[in-house]
């Protein structure tokens, strides 16, 4: 069975489990604007206006352009595909009326991303053919639907996302001994680079970006990209990266400290601020477990770098991994509003959550980690090796 297939069969079980008739991807032109969701149920592009139609009593119908009949057949997914030439609507509408939902789920979000693929102008065709049908008023929002998806990673997406960390982990242990003072952040992330060209992998997000890497109090901390900084001893040198791997990311944190002459160790401020933010990553992941919501995970971790006295890190503790190094849904994050109702919303079994709490050391430069685990039944599973101790060179 391919991974289209699993994960149709998946949705399935989803609208089954949440008592939705009908969900509806309604779509075109996906070259120029696709919807996030198409790579988990479609897998390919589509040109003229199409319609997705999963049921809960086991329907799979795929509604095409005559010339993209055979391509969704090849998917294996769908066991009815419906061709036409002029215009989509009455065949939509005939299926409709046979399939008679009481409701239709739409890919709309006030809250996340990767569920919101609808674009208001397809949107707007949508309600213009419903208009005047008894499906007018049946229109909800297919957000619980996608979450779910996205989230629950079948045996195929875990392993994936398995081997693009251990990419990952050995491209980060390549690049650690080919580090010396003297050298740029630039210099770094293009050697990264070149081993992400030499194992055929691709960055997890934009490649300007990925790796982000830090040397020192002055070096921009977040999604920059890096500079000309010079590496020198007495700074921390913090890297942040990920790899797509077979459409599957990867996205880990590593921290280094370069010895000052004379010393043999990190300075004590280093070595707290090092435990304080591993002691974070270690609460939220007693925390992850499924049924608890993301805003408890978040808490978790926030607590522990606030009560050793520093300010609180201004971002979400976890995010989703995926297909996307940001992957929707369930945020492990703080009741702010730029973050919707995604930190309320609930951890289930089989999600892959990235842990990332983080801190500033005055004069040193900052210290985040990040590790990748799954949620199992009975709580966080790490996938990564997370990093017990600083890197000392």
């Amino acid at each position: 069975m391919s991974l289209i297939q699993e994960k149709v069969e998946q949705a399935t079980q989803i609208l089954q489990e949440q008592g939705i008739d009908l969900w509806l991807t309604f779509v075109r032109e996906t070259s120029a604007v696709s919807d996030p969701v198409l790579p988990l149920i479609y897998g390919a592009t589509l040109t003229w206006t199409s319609a997705l139609i999963l049921t809960r009593s086991g329907e799979r119908i795929a509604i095409v352009g005559r010339y993209e009949a055979e391509t969704a057949a090849r998917t294996g997914a769908y066991h009815e595909v419906l061709p036409y030439d002029q215009s989509i609507r009455p065949i939509l509408l005939q299926t409709l009326d046979r399939l008679a939902p009481a409701q239709i789920a739409i890919n709309t979000s006030l809250n996340d991303p990767a569920a919101d693929g609808l674009t208001h102008g397809m949107y707007q065709i949508l309600v213009g053919y419903l208009e005047g049908t008894p499906h007018a008023g049946k229109l909800i929002s297919a957000e619980s639907i996608i979450a779910a998806l996205r989230g629950r990673k079948t045996p195929t997406e875990v392993e994936r996302v398995r081997a693009a960390i251990q990419t990952t982990e050995e491209i980060y242990h390549r690049t650690f001994q080919d580090i010396r003072p003297g050298q740029t952040e630039r210099e770094l992330a293009s050697f990264m680079h070149e081993q992400m060209k030499a194992l055929g992998v691709e960055a997890a997000w934009d490649e300007e970006h990925c790796p982000a890497v830090n040397s020192g109090p002055e070096s921009p901390v977040g999604h920059a990209a890096p500079t000309n900084l010079i590496i020198q001893r007495g700074h921390l040198l913090h890297f942040d990266f990920g790899v797509r791997q077979n459409d599957y990311c990867s996205d880990l944190q590593r921290m280094v400290y370069l010895l000052r002459p004379g010393e043999r160790q990190p300075p004590e401020a280093v070595q707290q601020g090092f435990e304080t933010v591993r002691a974070a990553m270690e609460a939220a992941a007693r925390v992850l477990r499924p049924g608890v919501r993301g805003v408890e995970v978040d808490a978790a971790a926030r607590r522990v770098v606030v009560a050793a006295g520093y300010p609180e890190y201004r971002y979400a503790t976890g995010h989703q991994l995926g297909r996307n190094a940001h992957d929707g849904g369930t945020l492990l994050g703080p009741r702010w509003e730029r973050y919707g109702n995604t930190p309320e919303m609930l951890v289930e079994a089989g999600q892959i959550y990235t842990l990332e709490p983080g801190l500033a050391v005055p004069g040193y430069g900052y210290i985040g980690l990040e590790e990748v685990v799954l949620v199992t039944p009975s709580g966080a599973e790490f996938l990564s090796t997370p990093q017990q101790e600083l890197i000392v060179i």
